[in-house]
């Protein structure tokens, strides 16, 4: 009776085992095609990357600075000019 129930045991374990395998890799099977999806979704979308999003707004905090400078500079030239 005991070997019985170790083997009953035992089956059950495996199964429970094998099931678990067989859900991740119903899992990792779902992640891809969802990833798939999601990223030619962005493609079409036209979306841009994050890393093509931090080198504009690096470019668009350069040309204020740029633009500041100049207005500031033009301000004094102004400043400079005599009245007619």
């Amino acid at each position: 009776m005991v070997t019985t129930s170790s083997r009953i045991l035992d089956d059950i374990a495996r199964l429970a085992t094998d099931a678990a395998g067989a859900a991740q890799g119903v899992r990792r099977e779902l992640e891809t095609v969802v990833r798939t999806q999601i990223e030619r979704l962005l493609r079409e979308l036209d979306v841009v990357t994050r890393e093509e999003f931090e080198a504009v707004r690096e470019m668009a905090l350069l040309a204020r600075e740029e633009n500041d400078k100049l207005a500031a500079r033009l301000a004094a030239l102004e400043a400079a000019q005599p009245e007619p």
